[in-house]
């Protein structure tokens, strides 16, 4: 990987929020994005270059947890270097010269159409069509020259294909925020990542055994060192009833109470995978 550029795959089309979560989290950097359809699609992209990075959502504060997104970078040989969250805002966009009254479409991915039914429904002679992707249906609006359609989608992607903005922030909820993970093949995530000492928050993944109180006593031992579970997310374990698989986020203020705690807990789980060692984002981007 150069040092001059880095690359980073996302999933989406140029403009979408995981493009703009890229540039912010790379701010100051020459980056060069490179799109996939899917988030299988860009795992398989990351596996077959270890120069690549990745930038993945996780979780929202709307739609909860990303669980498919956890079971791949579960599989994957990629590890989590960075984070950051971003503000979801969705802006209504068409091509310049319209007004809201000279549009008849409003055309978006589902659930960008959903987090905006407030507004959208304040304006009925807008039919709304689903697409496959936020700024896709802004890049169609733009190669297309389409009149009278209009796109929802984020103030980067309306920018990036020349259509004009006519509302914005017109999402109903305003707290609508998405997290993201940098991930990197771990030939690479040194590079990427603080001194151990200098991290104060970590992702692991790990089965318990079917026994009473087994989640209690690894949170116990979390607890008596002082680490503290900012998430726990579970996922039934295919084909082993009543089993689950538990993907954790610690946070941290000294790093070796940290690897004591893992080491202490370990003897008590099954399937211990670190997905990551990195800094916590405090603030997000608006």
């Amino acid at each position: 990987m150069t040092k001059d550029k880095r690359r980073v795959t996302i999933q989406g089309v140029a403009g979408c929020y995981h493009d703009a979560a890229a540039h912010a989290y790379f701010s100051g950097q020459p980056i060069e994005v490179i799109p996939c359809d899917t988030f299988p699609a860009m795992f398989e992209t990351l596996d077959c270059d270890a120069s690549l990075l990745g930038i993945v959502a996780i979780e929202n504060t709307i739609a909860g947890a990303l669980l498919q997104n956890h079971e791949l970078l579960r599989k994957s040989n990629l590890a989590i270097v960075g984070e950051t969250k971003m503000r979801i805002s969705h802006v209504l966009a068409a091509m310049p010269g319209q007004t809201i009254d000279d549009l008849t479409e409003v055309g978006s991915h589902p659930m960008a159409l959903m987090q905006c039914e407030q507004y959208l429904r304040r304006h009925p002679n807008l039919k709304m069509t689903e697409k496959f992707d936020t700024a896709g249906s802004a890049r169609e609006i733009s190669e297309g020259r389409l009149m009278g359609v209009a796109a929802v989608c984020g103030k980067y992607a309306a920018e990036l294909y020349g259509l004009e903005i006519l509302e914005r922030s017109i999402e109903t909820n305003k707290r609508n925020f998405t997290r993201f993970l940098i991930l990197a093949d771990p030939l690479v995530a040194d590079e990427l990542r603080p001194r151990p000492e200098d991290r104060d928050k970590a992702s692991v993944a790990f089965t318990l055994p079917h026994t009473n109180g087994a989640l209690s006593k690894v949170l116990t031992i979390f607890s008596f060192y002082d680490i503290n579970l900012s998430k726990i997310q579970s996922m039934p374990i295919i084909g082993r009833e009543w089993e689950y698989r538990f993907y954790i986020d610690l946070t941290f203020n000294s790093y070796v109470r940290y690897r004591q705690a893992i080491d202490a807990v370990r003897p008590l789980i099954n399937d211990f995978k670190t997905l990551g060692e990195y800094k916590e984002c405090k603030h997000e981007i608006i």
